[in-house]
């Protein structure tokens, strides 16, 4: 492809001696530019790439994209790199998203499972659906690209030359409709910057990513962003953020909370009920998953699909025979031992509230609830001893290990936690994470809830720059055949 061509399908234009050269692909990484590829310099948290235009040049760069004039070089000056970079990817592989119907969810937590709920009520009701999100990605029941088969795998929204290829092989696949999560860390880099979503989606907002954003305001500003992109908004307000979103916004949106979801009810480890109006007309809704979260989640997914014109009973049908998430509030024990052992992704102070809290509500008397959790190193601290502090209170016994603690000492991290625990409540403190799951299994009594919180889809465990093979489902299934013998599970 001539640079010409492509900087012109980005929106760009160059002097015309420039743009007659051959491009073979784009690139961010000076190290490994191909002769004819174009080198996009990035301005990244911890490095410049403005400062390796040399090496990319001596590698047989065509075009130096940059946020700044240099001289010498063959270069396009714009305002932002990165904007540059998703409109270059999304122009290389021919505008995949134009023609598919684009919906964005953001929030802090529950993206995974209203994104799942959405497409598994668009699939009921005819549509062709692919999904990107932080477990893997698919189209039309295909999965494209598995949490664990991507390098990228720590990224929910995965970076441009990822993102527009995946948009490009679900369109080829026949795709209509993409659900896919956008994280803020995806706004901030400005990696859907060429995108127009049809629906944008909000969840709930509470701390998280505060190590890149600072603080509360600036993480929902990078939030809001997404609808500024969008025709329409569908916006939770079971949660304060919400509705300060919603009073914020110049497109039109609808709301879903408490004033139109009504008639909840806990139907134990089975799932819930609940009823949703939407102008005017009652659908009463049964989900087979547990959890007022679930509620929550389920009910921003109808109301989005009621707006695309998706009928009310394909709605009920469809998430009647919802089967869950991976790794979101996921039943990993069977029907033949006493007790309930549950896996859920739940790592923020939020959501562990929001989990411990659903489960108390539907727990029978006498059934304890048995917390395992731990917190991620290199990332916010500050969450650390709200966690700790939200866990002693709402479980009945907590035990406290590690989860991913990358390059800190898990005893530093497991301290930080500590600092916020009420330690007159039962806890202990176990660092291997596989020695506290046995534990909590172990200990647990007939009835008891165990839940194992952080994980969730994730089957690996992240100590110093290694990835380690860890699944917490082979550790269950083996800890409850040890104690209630083969078979069993």
């Amino acid at each position: 492809m001539l640079v010409n061509e492509l900087l012109k399908s980005a929106g760009y234009r160059v002097e015309e001696a420039l743009g007659q050269r051959e491009t073979v692909g784009i690139c961010t990484d000076s190290r490994r530019v191909r002769q004819g590829e174009i080198f996009v310099a990035l301005s990244g948290l911890s490095h410049d790439g403005h400062l390796h235009v040399g090496e990319a040049l001596s590698r047989g760069a065509v075009l130096i994209v940059s946020e700044r004039h240099m001289s010498g070089a063959p270069v396009l000056v714009v305002e932002s790199t990165r904007v540059a970079l998703a409109r270059l990817f999304d122009a290389w592989y021919g505008h995949p998203a134009r023609g598919l119907c684009m919906i964005g969810i953001t929030g802090t937590n529950g993206k995974t499972s209203t994104a799942a709920m959405l497409a598994s009520i668009l699939e009921a009701a005819g549509r062709r659906v692919g999904v990107i999100g932080t477990v893997n990605a698919t189209c039309c029941g295909e999965v494209l690209v598995a949490e664990h088969q991507n390098r990228l795998a720590n990224l929910t929204t995965p970076d441009p030359a990822q993102l527009y290829r995946l948009l490009a092989q679900m369109k080829a696949h026949g795709a209509d409709t993409v659900v896919m999560e956008v994280t803020s860390h995806a706004l901030f880099f400005e990696k859907v910057a060429p995108l127009y979503f049809k629906r944008a989606l909000f969840t709930n907002l509470s701390p998280e990513h505060l190590d890149l954003h600072g603080d509360m305001d600036t993480y929902f500003a990078e939030k809001r962003r997404l609808f500024l992109q969008c025709e329409m908004g569908v916006i939770s307000t079971f949660a304060p953020y919400g509705q300060m979103l919603a009073d914020s916004l110049d497109v039109p949106f609808f709301t879903v909370g408490r004033g139109n979801v009504t008639r909840v009810v806990a139907n134990g480890v089975q799932g819930v009920s609940f009823r949703l109006c939407h102008e005017g007309e009652n659908i009463d809704i049964s989900l087979p998953v547990p959890g007022d979260f679930s509620v929550e989640n389920a009910a921003l997914a109808a109301l989005t699909a009621c707006t695309l014109g998706v009928s009310a009973a394909t709605v009920k049908e469809a998430l009647a025979g919802f089967g869950g998430v991976v790794g979101r509030m996921e039943r990993v024990s069977g029907d033949r031992v006493p007790l309930s052992v549950f896996i859920d992704y739940a790592h923020t102070p939020d959501a562990i509230e929001k989990l411990l809290l659903a489960v108390r509500r539907f727990r029978a008397d006498g059934q304890r609830v048995i917390l395992v959790f731990g917190c991620g190193g290199d990332r916010d601290r500050t969450k650390r001893r709200k966690m700790g502090r939200v866990a002693t209170r709402l479980a009945d016994l907590t035990v406290i290990t590690s989860d991913n603690a990358r390059s800190e000492e898990p005893l530093a991290i497991i301290a930080d936690i500590v600092k916020g625990i009420d330690k007159e409540k039962p806890h202990t403190i176990i660092p291997d994470r596989k020695e506290a799951i046995a534990y909590a299994i172990d200990t647990a009594r007939d009835g008891d809830i165990v839940i194992l919180a952080g994980k969730g889809h994730e089957e690996y465990e992240i100590k110093g720059r290694e990835r380690l093979r860890f699944s917490e489902r082979e550790i269950v299934a083996a800890c409850l055949a040890a104690r209630f013998g083969e078979g069993t599970v």
